[in-house]
Parts: C-alpha cells; structure tokens; sequence
C-alpha cells in the first residue's frame, strides 16, 4: 500500500470546549505516511487560538491560518489553497476521530477508487438532551434519508461525513461554494457526482461527533440547514430530492388546520395532521428509545419537533429571503490549480 502525504483541513470558529480532544485525536493518528494539519480559525472571539498554540508537543506540521470570512466554506477554501497533500482529509470542530482515521481513509480511497469517501456519523451527547438528540438524529425519521446518519453498510451513497478526497478533485471541479453558510457539502458533492465523480460510505472511518446541547443551538443549527438548502435547490435543481420538501410542506399543513378550524363543517380536517404527526413522532420516539435508551423518551418527541419545524421554517424564510435568486446559479466556488498553494 502507497502512503501519501495527507493534508487534514479543520475549519473552526470558538471551538474551546472541543479543541483540545479533537486536535489530541488528529496527532495520535497512526498512520504510517506524512501528514499536515491545516486549521481554519474564523477569527474566534474565545480562547481557540491560545488553547491550541499552547498545546503541549504541537509539531511544525500544525499551521494555523486566519479565515476572516469566519464561515466554514472560506475556512476549507484557505486551507485547501495551503494544502500540499495528495490526500485532503476534513476532519470539524465537534468532532474527535478514531485513531486510524486517516489510515482507513487513504485505504477507501485507494481501494475503492472513489472520489470521496468518509464514514458513519456517530453521534454523541454531553448531556441528557444532547444524548437524546444524539439518538434522534441517528434515525431517518428524525434526518431523512442520508445514510451516512445510520447507515452500517459499505456502500456508494450521494454524500458522506465530513470527507477524504483525492487532490485532483478540488482540480476537476473547484471549491467550496463560499456562499454556503450551510449545506455546502451537499452543494459540493453534488458537483462532484455531476462530474462523474463517486461518494462511498465506508463505516470503518470512524469518528464522533459531539451534537448540540440545547433546544435552541439545535433549533439555530436546523433552521439554516433549512434556509441555505433554498440557495442549493436554486443552484442544482436536481439535487433536491423529495424527502427534503417533507418538511416545510409540513410547516405549511400545519397552517391549513388553523384557518379550517374557522369553519364548523371543516373542523373535524384541522385535528388530522396534527394528530397525525403527532402519532407518528411519538411512534417513532418509542422505537428510537427501545433501540438507544429509554431515558431519552419524553425528550424524543420534543427533539423530533425541533428538528422538523427549524428545518421547514428555516426552508420556508429562505424561499422569501431568496425568491429573487432563482437565475442565480453562480454562487462562490473558486477554482484552484495545482500551482496555487501559499507558501
């Protein structure tokens, strides 16, 4: 087996509570080859920074860049512009990998022959409602219908966790769309399956990832996951599937109840979809719980609700906020060259 250099990208932004575990997690890897870490720093107001310039044993192959547009596309773009690997790793701030994480990421790669290969989100909690949502957002009633969430199967999927690419990739098709506060994974990995490229889900990459703690970091998180995927559908219609319209056309059922509960005769229609879902979440807030824990169970339909509302609403603000952008498909994704890299 060839042992490439890999350049690991981490874009962050106040990230104090996670650093120290992450960044221990990516310099105890046990891969055999040469490896670069590359980290994003959107201007943190805490005390990021300090913690990881001061982190015991911190080798010359640690750079820290300045990512003033503070957002994760501009981090990954700076860091991708510096990169000198073979092999691009992203590895996120809320996220500690498996010490043969980078190992198991150039074998995929080489083995497979894909274009981009990441593992099983594996989610995880501080807390009890961050373990509640760990579970929830580890069902495809809760997230839909992306594997990487769930899914325990190697297999050929249309986008992953995080990612590995091979360096000719950012050649082929560019960047990361700096538009995107969110979603710009999704955006990306639609190009790149646009150009022919091809995404494997391999669950021996393994990693965690630390989920939000509070209902209102994980409604905030949701509603722009919601908003910015207006920005991908107008960019890449057929990127859009129909579980991503579930939502906010859920939103707006729930709308229609409330103006038939003005009429006496269409009263009885304005029950239906609320009890509807709310028969189906607390079906599916009792199968969660049986599968990952019974402690979680009258904070699972709470964290369904959060979940699907933040996303529908979020969708929906976006359709007004972007209703002028429908013949603007150009976005910001840079080009980059083999030649570009900043000394």
């Amino acid at each position: 087996m060839i042992y490439p250099l890999v350049s690991i990208i981490l874009p962050l932004r106040n990230e104090s509570a996670f650093i120290g575990r992450g960044l221990c997690a990516i310099l105890k890897q046990d891969y055999p080859g040469g490896m670069e870490v590359l980290i994003a720093d959107g201007m943190s107001t805490d005390n990021t920074r300090e913690l990881i310039t001061s982190f015991a044993g911190l080798p010359s192959s640690v750079r820290i860049l300045d990512n003033p547009g503070k957002i994760v596309p501009t981090g990954i773009n700076i860091a991708l512009r510096q990169a000198k690997g073979e092999i691009i790793i992203r590895v996120d701030g809320h996220t500690m990998i498996a010490p043969n994480y980078v190992r198991q990421c150039v074998n995929a790669l080489q083995r497979t022959n894909a274009d981009n290969v990441g593992g099983k989100m594996n989610a995880i909690g501080n807390t009890a409602f961050g373990k509640a949502v760990a579970s929830a957002t580890s069902t495809p009633f809760g997230v839909g219908g992306g594997r990487f969430h769930y899914s325990d199967k190697e297999e050929w999927v249309d986008t992953v966790y995080m990612g590995a690419w091979p360096r000719r990739v950012f050649e082929k098709i560019g960047l990361f769309d700096e538009e995107l506060v969110r979603d710009q994974d999704d955006e990306f990995n639609y190009r790149l399956r646009a150009a022919g490229g091809k995404i494997r889900l391999c669950p021996a990459i393994k990693s965690e990832y630390t989920v939000r703690s509070s209902p209102g970091a994980l409604w905030r998180q949701y509603f722009q996951y919601g908003y910015w995927k207006v920005r991908v559908l107008q960019k890449h219609p057929r990127q859009m599937s129909l579980r991503q319209f579930v939502p906010p056309v859920f939103v707006l059922a729930l709308f229609l109840p409330a103006l038939l509960a003005f009429s006496p005769t269409l009263f009885p229609l304005s029950v239906v979809i609320p009890f509807v879902y709310v028969m189906t979440n607390v079906g599916a807030s009792l199968l969660t719980a049986s599968k990952y824990g019974w402690s979680s169970l009258f904070l699972l339909p709470v964290i369904f609700a959060i979940l699907h509302l933040s996303y529908g609403i979020g969708f929906l603000v976006g359709l007004v906020k972007f209703r002028n952008r429908w013949g603007d498909k150009a976005g910001k994704m840079p080009v980059w060259s083999s030649n570009e890299i900043v000394e």
